[in-house]
């Protein structure tokens, strides 16, 4: 691979017309295992060491990926949005979601999360500047009055916001901000790059954490534990932002990018069959409320930055192909 590796895919290679939907469905079906496995690692592993030994092992993986293509160092000026990306790839919702998965479901963990979406979308708005309709602030408005609800409404029968949910919220919003500015740094490194890039560093940090984590509790787990683990470490958190990303790079882009709404009703799928979480029918109402508004928003978006622009200068996520309708 050449130093000047992007993001985009070259105009000559000949792709089947759907191989965009299919790469980007592969990806997020790899991140819906995401909330079930962490639920799995946290039951023997402390969630410190599970949120951030995971980190060590995918910047290990990406520092071997960065050298063995010779991939050229970011610029002096991208060391810091590469910190707004690592801060949520790598930091944030990692640790974060395990510290949450200890006291709450996974398929409530992925009502809460299927606010990323939409508030990716606003976040990039408020990055860009754009001026999207007023119905992209409504549906993003409701998707986000749906999922504090259905939080508020659910936890061992009490109401009110517990402090896993607020862990929860914190993590969709530091997310939502590493997709945001990784949309953009994207163009400039490449899709995976960013990635790799991210997770890089923010190893030092993540390894720092990783030995407070193992002097405090020796990692003691089962063999099926340290396999969640290992999921975590090596899809998650690295290979599924390959197939992701190279997705969103074929295109369409507002098809693809739309395909991560089915992240929670997979991940609510794999906590009945994994878990065997009892889904009940609030849970199954929540979903879909956050991700029908959550659909619509994005919708409205794309439509609404379609309009302007025939060349393909509007905002895309994450791994754009230049010049693609």
């Amino acid at each position: 691979m050449k130093n000047d590796s992007s993001a985009t895919v070259q105009a000559s290679e000949v792709l089947p017309p759907r191989a965009g939907l299919w790469w980007g469905l592969l990806g997020v079906a790899a991140f819906s295992f995401t909330m079930p496995f962490t639920k799995i690692a946290v039951a023997g592993l402390d969630p410190l060491f599970v949120g951030s030994a995971r980190a060590v092992a995918a910047a290990a993986l990406a520092a071997a990926a960065l050298a063995v293509t010779r991939q050229r160092a970011p610029r002096p000026g991208q060391w810091a949005r590469l910190a707004v990306v690592a801060g949520g790839v790598a930091v944030g919702f990692p640790l974060l979601t395990s510290v949450a998965l200890q006291s709450v479901p996974a398929s409530h963990g992925a009502v809460v999360v299927a606010l990323l979406p939409a508030t990716t979308a606003v976040l990039v708005v408020l990055r860009t500047g754009e001026r999207p309709a007023s119905s992209f602030w409504l549906f993003a408005g409701l998707g986000a009055v749906a999922a504090l609800g259905f939080a508020t409404l659910q936890g061992d029968g009490e109401r009110g916001l517990h402090q896993a949910d607020l862990l929860l919220f914190a993590a969709v919003l530091t997310a939502a901000a590493s997709y945001a500015e990784g949309g953009l740094l994207a163009r400039e490194l490449g899709p995976w790059q960013t990635v790799s890039w991210a997770l890089v560093l923010s190893s030092p940090l993540m390894l720092a954490l990783t030995v407070v984590s193992v002097a405090r509790q020796p990692p003691v787990a089962t063999g099926a534990q340290w396999s969640a683990f290992a999921y975590l470490a090596v899809v998650s958190m690295f290979l599924g932002f390959f197939a992701w990303y190279r997705g969103l790079a074929i295109g369409p882009m507002a098809q693809v990018s739309q395909v991560q709404l089915v992240q929670p009703v997979l991940t609510i799928a794999w906590a009945v069959l994994l878990l065997r979480e009892d889904v009940a029918w609030p849970t199954l109402a929540g979903g879909g409320a956050v991700v029908l508004c959550a659909g619509l928003a994005v919708r409205t978006r794309l439509a609404h930055a379609a309009r302007p622009s025939a060349t393909g200068a509007r905002l895309s996520p994450p791994g754009r192909r230049p010049g693609r309708p």
